[in-house]
């Protein structure tokens, strides 16, 4: 995989209308946006093009949009918030068309340094989601240049991070990377392709088939590959022992075996949970009350289910990770959603927080869970993208990535 972008320090933004695809799906309570995360994140990429004099256009999407355009779905809330964090007023283009005649007018009227936000781009349904021509050329006659800054969507070869870098071209105009995506590249693409080693990956997450190629692929690249979370359930039972109503998934047994024999025969540590914490009923609401015991992985009795790691094996973990130069975590050990059973994933956040290590929070619950948690500032990197990162630690070429040109 190409990781050597051009960046947005390699193009001159001056005059040019420059089209960047962030990532503003941002959560929303009552039109009121509850997480800014993702808003912050774009702010230097889009600073950066503003003070170099380019013509600033803003697009991303927000939400599945699954039933038609909406004014629940819009991004006149981000508009809103961006004009606060700038401190100068961001053009919010509301036509539902996104690129229509209204865009088209405000873009002719922009300054030098200006920013205009389009509406969602998911607002124009498969011609957004299936890469649609029509669509990607219109984004395209809007600028000279286009930035790609929305790791989260980079993985979707859509019309607003795919489809419209082939018109750019076509006409002379450069695509590039902004500062997230680069970030993203250099941690996560070169943890994965380039590690400092020891490498440890950690995988957690309540189901085999999400990371079954991730697991693949990682055994390969890592030198210790540890698994807690519901998934290594399936593993256990796999070296046949009880796991009793455990979360289990019957149809991934052999490839859980052939796991196994692949790691003993690359020569690499599989690290799994030696003893767990168990409930007997699943607690209802998620973070109600529960009583737990602890029982040895050999030892676990028929009626119990394991929910999260137990101690003596949060003590294995923590000290795998401790001589570590390079470390990838994606998916809790339990569920951290409960207090009472999250004591495993804290336990790990812990131990990657005390580490000199390089370490990388792979996106989605992980990151969820570090950030509630209180870890956040003490990781090397924590990815803005779940099923991005995911493909990325899969070893597959994302089309947001291999779309911007190379330096």
């Amino acid at each position: 995989m190409g990781l050597n972008k051009k960046t947005v320090d390699d193009i001159n933004a001056k005059g040019k209308r420059v089209l960047v695809r962030c990532d503003f799906n941002v959560p929303l309570k009552n039109g009121e946006i509850t997480d800014e995360t993702r808003i912050v994140a774009a702010l230097p990429t889009i600073k950066k093009l503003i003070n170099d004099g380019g013509k600033v256009i803003l697009c991303s999407h927000l939400g599945k949009v699954k039933d038609g355009p909406n004014e629940g779905e819009s991004l006149a809330p981000v508009a809103k918030r961006l004009s606060e964090k700038l401190g100068k007023e961001v053009v919010f283009v509301s036509d539902y068309n996104v690129t229509g005649e209204a865009a088209t007018k405000a873009v002719e009227a922009m300054k030098e340094g200006d920013v205009v936000l389009l509406q969602n781009t998911r607002f124009r349904g498969k011609e957004e989601t299936k890469n649609g021509e029509e669509f990607s050329k219109e984004l395209a006659d809007l600028a000279d240049l286009y930035v790609c800054d929305a790791f989260g969507s980079s993985h979707r070869a859509h019309a607003s991070v795919e489809g419209v870098t082939k018109f750019i071209k076509a006409k002379g105009g450069e695509n590039v990377v902004g500062y997230l995506m680069q970030k993203e590249i250099n941690f996560l693409g070169n943890a994965v392709e380039n590690p400092v080693r020891p490498f440890v990956a950690i995988l957690g997450g309540a189901k085999v088939a999400d990371k079954l190629n991730v697991i693949n692929n990682l055994l390969e690249k890592c030198d210790t590959l540890i698994i807690g979370g519901g998934m290594a359930y399936t593993f256990l039972k796999a070296q046949g022992l009880e796991i009793g109503n455990s979360l289990v998934d019957d149809e991934k047994l052999d490839y859980c075996k052939e796991m196994m024999d692949k790691a003993q025969k690359l020569g690499k540590k599989l690290l799994l949970p030696i003893d767990s914490v168990t409930i007997k009923e699943f607690p209802n609401p998620i973070d109600a009350p529960v009583e737990t015991e602890v029982y040895d992985a050999d030892k676990m009795p028929a009626g119990r289910e394991g929910c999260d790691i137990g101690p003596k094996t949060q003590a294995l973990f923590a000290e795998a990770v401790k001589s570590a130069k390079t470390v990838v975590w994606n998916g809790p050990m339990g569920v951290f959603e409960n207090p009472t059973l999250a004591a495993g994933t804290i336990a790990v956040a812990k131990a990657l927080a005390e580490t000199d290590a390089t370490t990388i929070i792979g996106g989605g619950d992980s990151a969820a869970a570090c950030n509630q948690l209180g870890f956040a500032d003490k990781m090397s990197h924590i990815s803005t993208g779940g099923g991005a990162s995911l493909e990325f630690l899969e070893g597959k070429e994302l089309p947001g990535v291999y779309a911007a040109d190379d330096k």
